[in-house]
C-alpha cells in the first residue's frame, strides 16, 4: 500500500476525531506511479569497424597474461577484514564475492551473522567487475599481489592490486583501497592497449544485486526498495515495472548511483569527469546496472586511468553525512526532509544520554507536545466553546430551517456575539500534521531503531510489538499488547474530547479507534510507542481544559 495514502488516512481520520462536524479538507494523494524528471535516454556507440577490438600482438613483447577461459590455476579468494566489515575479492573477474558487516545483525538472535550486502551467485554475478569495449566483465582472471589485505601498524588503509587480460588482449590493472574506518572503498582501473591497432569502447563498471536481508520496518506501507541515483542535484528513484520492460539509460552528471534499500545501500560514485550514463535492468529480482564511462579510443601502447569509489554500507544519516559526496541523499524522507533529519537529530541526541531509544521516542514526543501546547489549548478550548453553543444553534437551525441564507447569518452573528472561532478547534491540529508526517517517516525508516530494544517483550523498536504466550495466535503470532493499549488510548480520548456531531456521527465516531488498532497492528512498535505516548498527553491536556471550562460562555 502507498506510503502517502496510509499517511493520508491517518491524518484524515484524526482530523475527523477533533472538528469533523465543522472543518473539512480534501486531501488529493499524489498520483500512483508518479515518475521522476525525465532522464536522457542513450543509445549505445556502434563499434568503429578501424577501430576493433583485438588480442595483444606478440610485436608488442609483451606476454599477456592467462585469460579466464582456460585459467591456469584456480582462482583465489583475497580476504579483507576490518573492525566494521569482512569481505572477499575473487580472482575470477576482479569482482566483490562477499561483503558482510559486522554491526548489523540478520536478526535479533545473538548467533545471527552479519548483513551480507551480496547476495548473487557467480553465475548471476558479483558487483563491482569491470569492462572496458564491449568484453564481458566476468572473462577477466586476475592476478592479485596478495591473499590477504592486511593493514600495517596504525596505518587505517590497505590495498589489493590485481592485473590481468581479457579475452580481446586488452590489459587491464585493478586497485581496491579500503579504510578500515570507513565503509567507503577507492577503485582504480588502468586500461591498456597492447595491441597494434585503436581500440574504441567506454569503460563500464557493473553492479550486480539481489534484495538484502528480508526487510521489515513493522508496517504495511511498502518502502522503496531498488535503483535509485543522485543526478544533477536531484534523487531519482526507479520501479520495478519500468526496469521489467527493458533496460533504462540515463545520462548526467551523477553524484552516486546504487542499489537502495530501507537500512542499507551499495552505490558507486564515478570519480572521472565527464559525461556518465547509467544503464539499469531488472529480471525477476535480480537489479543490474551498469556505470558507464564517455567514448574513448586508445592508440596503440596507450593507457588511462578510470577512479571510482564504492560505498557498502548502512544508510545511517549522520555517518553518510561525515562520508559525504552527497550520500545522505540517500535517506529520502520525502516531503517532510526538511523537518524529518531535525527530528532524528533530536532522537539521537536523547539517546545519547538514555541509552534506550525506546526512551528517546517518549522525550521526543513530549518535547513535540510542549511545544504545540500552547497551539493545541487554544484548539481544544474553542471546541469546548462550541459544544456549548450547540444548544442555541440547534434552536437556530429549527427557526430557520426554511430560510438556509437566514440561518447561516444568525450562525455567524452567533459566532460574532460569544467571540467563538468555528475553525478554532481543527487549525492548531492542522498546524501539527507536517510534524507528524516527519515523527513518522523517521521512526519508520532510520536505522537506528532496527533491532533496538525498549523493555520487557518489546525486543525491536522496527518490528511490530507481540507478547508471545507459548502458543500461536492466528495471524498475530503473539499479544499486540502496546497496541492495544493505544487503542484503549484513543478510545478514551475520543470519549473526553468535545464533539457537536448527532448521535448517529458520534457512535460511528466509536469505530474509528477500533479500525485505528487494526491498522496499527503490524506498525512499528516504535511508531505505535509514539502514538500512545501522544494519546496519554492529549488525555491529559483535555482533562486539564475540562476541569477550566465548567464556566458557561458569556457574550
Amino acid at each position: 500500500m502507498d506510503t502517502y495514502r496510509i499517511l493520508l488516512a491517518v491524518v484524515i481520520s484524526f482530523v475527523i476525531l477533533v472538528g469533523y462536524q465543522y472543518f473539512f479538507v480534501d486531501f488529493t494523494p499524489p498520483e500512483q506511479g508518479a515518475k521522476a524528471p525525465a532522464a536522457v535516454v542513450m543509445t549505445p556507440p556502434a563499434p568503429n569497424p578501424s577501430a576493433q577490438i583485438t588480442s595483444p600482438s606478440a610485436e608488442t613483447g609483451q606476454q599477456p597474461l592467462t585469460p579466464s577461459a582456460t585459467p591456469a590455476r584456480t582462482a583465489r579468494e583475497i580476504t579483507i577484514d576490518t573492525e566494521l566489515y569482512s569481505a572477499v575479492v575473487t580472482e575470477n573477474g576482479g569482482a566483490i564475492k562477499s561483503f558482510i558487516l559486522k554491526n548489523y545483525k540478520e536478526s535479533r538472535a545473538k548467533s545471527s551473522a552479519g548483513v551480507q550486502l551480496v547476495n548473487t551467485t557467480e553465475q548471476e554475478g558479483f558487483p563491482l567487475t569491470f569492462s572496458w569495449g564491449g568484453v564481458a566483465a566476468s572473462n577477466t582472471f586476475y592476478s592479485a599481489d596478495t591473499d590477504k589485505v592486511r593493514f600495517s601498524g596504525a596505518e587505517s588503509t590497505g590495498t589489493l592490486t590485481m592485473k590481468g587480460i581479457n579475452e580481446s588482449g586488452l590489459e587491464l590493472e585493478r586497485t581496491y583501497r579500503f579504510d578500515r574506518n570507513t565503509y567507503l572503498l577507492e577503485l582504480a582501473f588502468r586500461v591498456k592497449n597492447t595491441s597494434s591497432t585503436p581500440l574504441q569502447g567506454s569503460a563500464l563498471l557493473h553492479q550486480i544485486n539481489l534484495p538484502f536481508e528480508k526487510e521489515t520496518t513493522g508496517s504495511m506501507v511498502a518502502l522503496f526498495s531498488g535503483p535509485a541515483l543522485f543526478m544533477d542535484g536531484e534523487r531519482q528513484e526507479f520501479a520495478s515495472k519500468e526496469l521489467t520492460e527493458g533496460p533504462k539509460t540515463v545520462q548526467g552528471n551523477i553524484d552516486w548511483a546504487a542499489y537502495d534499500s530501507t537500512y542499507f545501500m551499495c552505490g558507486i560514485l564515478p570519480g572521472n569527469e565527464g559525461s556518465t550514463s547509467v544503464t539499469m535492468q531488472q529480471r525477476d529480482k535480480l537489479v543490474t546496472m551498469q556505470i558507464g564511462s564517455a567514448l574513448d579510443v586508445l592508440q596503440p601502447g596507450q593507457e588511462k586511468v578510470y577512479t571510482y569509489r564504492a560505498y557498502f554500507g548502512p544508510k545511517k544519516l549522520s555517518l553518510l553525512e561525515k562520508t559525504g559526496y552527497n550520500l545522505d541523499k540517500t535517506v529520502n524522507f520525502g516531503w517532510f526532509d526538511v523537518m524529518a533529519k531535525p527530528t532524528l537529530w533530536l532522537l539521537n541526541f536523547f539517546h545519547t544520554y538514555v541509552k534506550n531509544y525506546g526512551i528517546a521516542i517518549i522525550l521526543v514526543t513530549i518535547a513535540f507536545k510542549l511545544a504545540f501546547w500552547p497551539i493545541a489549548q487554544k484548539g481544544l478550548k474553542s471546541m469546548k466553546n462550541m459544544q456549548k453553543l450547540q444548544p442555541k444553534m440547534v434552536k437556530l437551525k429549527e427557526k430557520y430551517k426554511d430560510d438556509p441564507a437566514m440561518m447561516n447569518k444568525e450562525v455567524m452573528n452567533l459566532y460574532k456575539t460569544y467571540k467563538v472561532n468555528p475553525l478554532g478547534g481543527c487549525l492548531p491540529m492542522v498546524l501539527q500534521i507536517p510534524v507528524f508526517f516527519a515523527l513518522y517517516k523517521v521512526l519508520l525508516m532510520c536505522i537506528e531503531l532496527r533491532h533496538a530494544p525498549f523493555m520487557l517483550w518489546i525486543s525491536d523498536l522496527s518490528a511490530p510489538d507481540r507478547l508471545m504466550i507459548g502458543l500461536d495466535i492466528p495471524y498475530l503470532g503473539g499479544i499486540p499488547v502496546l497496541t492495544l493499549l493505544m487503542g484503549a488510548s484513543m478510545f478514551l480520548q475520543q470519549k473526553m474530547t468535545p464533539t457537536t456531531a448527532d448521535p448517529t456521527q458520534a457512535k460511528i465516531m466509536l469505530f474509528l479507534p477500533v479500525i485505528f488498532t487494526f491498522m496499527f497492528l503490524n506498525f512499528a512498535s516504535g511508531l505505535v510507542l509514539y502514538w500512545f505516548i501522544n494519546n496519554l498527553l492529549a488525555i491529559l491536556q483535555q482533562y486539564l481544559i475540562n476541569r477550566q471550562a465548567n464556566k458557561p460562555l458569556v457574550a
